[in-house]
C-alpha cells in the first residue's frame, strides 16, 4: 500500500495484510507511547499521521495540520517520516549517529527512516527522537520557514 484513501487509523489498519499490520501497530505503539501533548493521531495524505490539530495552529502555508510525523506501510517496507528532523541539522545528527550505536542498519532519506520489519528498526530510538520535538519547537521551525 503506497497511499490509502482510508478516513481513519482504523481503516487504514484494516486494508493492511495481517504481518504489515502487526508491524505497524508495533511501531505506532512506540510512537503514540512517546508522543508529546499537544500532538493528535491523525490520517494525513494517506497515511498515519502525528500533527498539531488546525485548532490549535491554523497558519500552515497548506492549510494542512502541522506534522510531525507519519507512519506508512509501502510495498517492501514500512516508512516512518520523522519531519521535525528535516528542519534540524543537530536533532538529524544526533539521530544518526545514536541509530549507529544500535547496531540497526539506518536507511534514511531527508527525513524518512525504512525498515521491512519492526524487528528491524531501532524503534526506542524513534520513540525518543518523536518524544524531543514539542509542538512548540515544530511551530517555531515552521514560522522560520515560511515567515
Amino acid at each position: 500500500m503506497v497511499s490509502s484513501k482510508a478516513a481513519t487509523v482504523g481503516e487504514y489498519l484494516a486494508e493492511l495484510p495481517e504481518n504489515r499490520r502487526d508491524d505497524i501497530q508495533q511501531v505506532r505503539e512506540v510512537i503514540l507511547a512517546n508522543l508529546p501533548d499537544g500532538f493528535e493521531e491523525c490520517m494525513q495524505y494517506g497515511m498515519i499521521g502525528y500533527a498539531i490539530p488546525l485548532e490549535r495552529f491554523p497558519d500552515t502555508y497548506n492549510g494542512q495540520a502541522l506534522g510531525v510525523a507519519a507512519l506508512a506501510a509501502q510495498k517492501r517496507h514500512i516508512s516512518v517520516y520523522l519531519h521535525g528532523l528535516y528542519a534540524d541539522p543537530d536533532l538529524t545528527e544526533w539521530f544518526v549517529d545514536a541509530y549507529k550505536q544500535t547496531g540497526k542498519r539506518l536507511n534514511m532519506g531527508k527525513s524518512c527512516v525504512r525498515f521491512p520489519r519492526a524487528e528491524a528498526a531501532a524503534l526506542d530510538l524513534i520513540g525518543e527522537v518523536i518524544a524531543r520535538i514539542t509542538p512548540e519547537q515544530l511551530i517555531a521551525q515552521h514560522e522560520a520557514a515560511h515567515g
